[in-house]
Parts: C-alpha cells; structure tokens; sequence
C-alpha cells in the first residue's frame, strides 16, 4: 500500500515559467511583483532550467535567464508520493521541484511550504483505518488494530524491490525518532504480512534492528491474501529476497542533466 497523498494534491499548478532568453532585469521585475523568488525556465514546452532569486545573489550578472538559471535539476511526476517529494528535497537540499509531464512540459512546482501543509494534514492511522475496512469487505473478516514491536522475523514482505536513495531518507528518519510505524497483517504468531513501508523495514535491518514498530492489524481468522500469493508468486519469501536498486532513482523523479545524457530531446 503506497503512500496515498501525492504531489499533484498540493503542487501549484498555475505556475509562472520564464524564456531562457528573458532579460535579467525583467526577471528582477517578476520577483519583485510577484513575491515569489524561483520560476521554472522552459522552451517551446520542455523545461530547460530553473532560476531563483539566490542565483541573482551568487553568480555573475549575465544579461538572460539562459546564464544565470540552472540547467541540471530535479524534477518530479506528479504521481510522486508527497512522503517521497519531502525525502529527495531534504537529501539534495532543495526548497522546490518542478513537476513535469512525460514530455517535460511544467504542469505545476511543490515547495516546502506545501510539503508541510501536506504533513500537518497526513494522518497515518486514517491510512490504517481505510486499509481495514478493506480487508473487512474483501475477505469477510472482523479486525483489530494495535501498536507494537515485531521481531523482523517475522515479517514477510509483499514488494520485490527498494531504492537505495530512497534507504538514506528512511535511514535518517529512523536515527532521528521520526520513521512512521510500518503497515502489517497479524496472519499468525509467527507470520505478519508488511503491507505499506519496506524501505523503512530495509533501512532498519541494515542498522541492525531486529524490531521494528508496526501497526498491526489482526484477522479473527487465518486467511491467505492475495498480496501474499502474488509475493510468493514473485519469488518474495523474506527480507533477504527484497532487490535494493542502487543504480536509479525513484522512478517518479528525473536531473534533467541525466535526461540530456541519454540523448532526451530538450530543447533551447
């Protein structure tokens, strides 16, 4: 179960984006006019960079955009989790990212100020609460909900893979005291289904951890589900089968500079 809340929830959508070959002095302009102090660059459609009022302060006076702005960027689909959007921004120490279609045309930008409006809002047991209600209309079974600790071995997971990037957020949230509890299904005393938060079980064995907190919901009877027969469908048994991808990013997030590497079409 992913994160339910995504960045097309809260980005602003009627965004202002500038010509590379705008005059500095007119961006000057639009700053002071408008308050805002960044603007996504684009170009016949496609974004090409994006310009800040910092960029202003620390580089050399260019007379464009096209000098001054950065061209090698973050950028997000707008199906990103907002939990996933919060985590790259924090890693890579940006305060806003651009969303994008396939196409790289802007459909909107999320800022910091919207990921935590996003997180004041967020309420994980709702999350939980939606999921049993499910469970009860599906299999036909009453549930009960608590926290607790698991023993990781007991925990059978139900997603074939994790990103590596996306460990160290999880990692640093869990050295911090701030990791969400994990989402499991108590099937029997010895067997709890994870059903929402595997990089947070990765990130935490690889510390060492041989617990983990979890909401866990019970069944009053031991039925098989069906993200358990699709898990073991796949192959997934144990941690030990989860594949930690370290050669990608979050498939919902692009650096335009790694698009122009591959030869993506952007142009100026």
């Amino acid at each position: 179960m992913s994160d339910y809340k995504k960045v097309k929830d809260y980005m602003t959508r009627n965004v202002i984006t500038v010509d590379p070959d705008m005059p500095i002095e007119e961006i000057k302009r639009i700053i002071k006019t408008t308050g805002h102090d960044g603007f996504p660059v684009e170009k016949d459609g496609q974004i090409v960079g994006i310009i800040t009022a910092s960029d202003l302060l620390i580089k050399d006076s260019k007379p464009t955009v096209r000098g001054m702005m950065s061209d090698d960027i973050v950028i997000a689909n707008e199906e990103l989790s907002i939990n996933d959007a919060a985590r790259v921004m924090f890693r890579m120490g940006i305060s806003r990212l651009p969303v994008t279609n396939e196409n790289m045309k802007v459909l909107g930008i999320i800022t910091n100020t919207d990921i935590l409006r996003s997180h004041i809002e967020r309420s994980t047991p709702e999350k939980v609460s939606q999921y049993r209600k499910t469970l009860e209309q599906l299999y036909g079974v009453k549930t009960e909900l608590t926290k607790e600790k698991i023993k990781v071995s007991k925990l059978k997971p139900t997603q074939d893979k994790v990103f590596a990037d996306e460990l160290q957020g999880r990692t640093y949230e869990i050295e911090k005291g701030l990791a969400e509890p994990i989402m499991a299904v108590k099937i029997n005393e010895d067997k709890y289904l994870v059903v929402d938060g595997h990089h947070r079980l990765v990130a935490s064995t690889q510390m060492g951890n041989d617990e983990i907190s979890a909401y866990v919901i019970s069944l009053d009877k031991e039925i098989k589900l069906g993200i358990e027969k699709t898990a073991e469908k796949n192959g997934i048994h144990s941690i030990d089968d989860i594949e930690i991808i370290a050669d990608a990013q979050h498939p919902l997030i692009a650096v335009t500079g790694k698009l122009r590497d591959k030869n993506t079409t952007i142009k100026k």
